[in-house]
């Protein structure tokens, strides 16, 4: 029988907060109110998702986490190390660990039914990193006729068109037809979605109104001739 490959998860230990090394090309950034959520979090339920860090004690996974502790004057938190990683399978950790809860989506009626609940219950949706407004449950949805933007979805060729300036862009808006689409992000503070201007074109649409607009051009090539 094959022997269970060891995960950093099967032993938790104690560090001391000042012995963790934060990496220094962290991509991340947090910005001070959601460094005061996190702290908040902790306060209400505790230390629930232990710091990944590598056998040099350099932090993998959770430098939000540990400048919480820093702010609320945590000595030693909870760890689990990556034994025998290579510097490329914590590189990637460190991106794929952020990006990949980025890709999960809400769904839209039954979160504002769970906070419209949890609200009612006396519970601070604040806390958990909402707005009030977000348990608004019914009612009228007034973004309703706009269209859900189309989201990029790899693996896909892409083509992009850069604009000099705002002048540049209007042209662009106007010359694609590019209508208002609903983002399809979760804005915090709103019960809707944010809506913007539609950036991604499907490759079809735009080849169509290019040989749409190519037509006549060829057409009156032909009477020449």
């Amino acid at each position: 029988m094959d022997t269970p490959t060891p995960w950093p998860a099967d032993q938790v230990e104690r560090r001391t907060v000042s012995t963790l090394i934060p990496y220094a090309r962290n991509a991340r950034r947090h910005r001070p109110s959601q460094i005061k959520e996190i702290a908040a979090s902790i306060k209400e339920w505790g230390w629930t998702v232990p710091i990944l860090i590598d056998e040099q004690n350099v932090i993998i996974a959770g430098h939000g986490r540990v400048l919480a502790a820093e702010q609320l004057g945590i000595r030693d938190v909870p760890v689990v190390v990556a034994r025998g990683w290579s510097d490329k399978q914590k590189r990637a950790y460190r991106l794929a660990d952020n990006e990949l809860t980025l890709h999960a989506q809400w769904d839209k009626t039954l979160l504002r039914v769970e906070l419209a609940e949890l609200r009612d219950q006396g519970v601070d949706l604040e806390l958990m990193g909402f707005a009030a407004e977000d348990a608004i449950v019914g009612g009228p949805d007034p973004l309703g006729d706009v269209p859900q933007a189309l989201q990029l979805a790899p693996p896909r060729e892409y083509a992009v068109v850069m604009c000099a300036d705002l002048a540049e862009w209007e042209r662009l808006k106007i010359a694609l037809d590019l209508q208002p689409v609903r983002r399809g992000g979760y804005r915090k503070g709103s019960p809707l979605d944010d809506v913007g201007t539609q950036r991604v074109v499907k490759a079809a649409d735009l080849l169509a109104m290019i040989e749409t607009e190519s037509k006549p051009s060829r057409n009156a090539r032909r009477r020449a001739v």
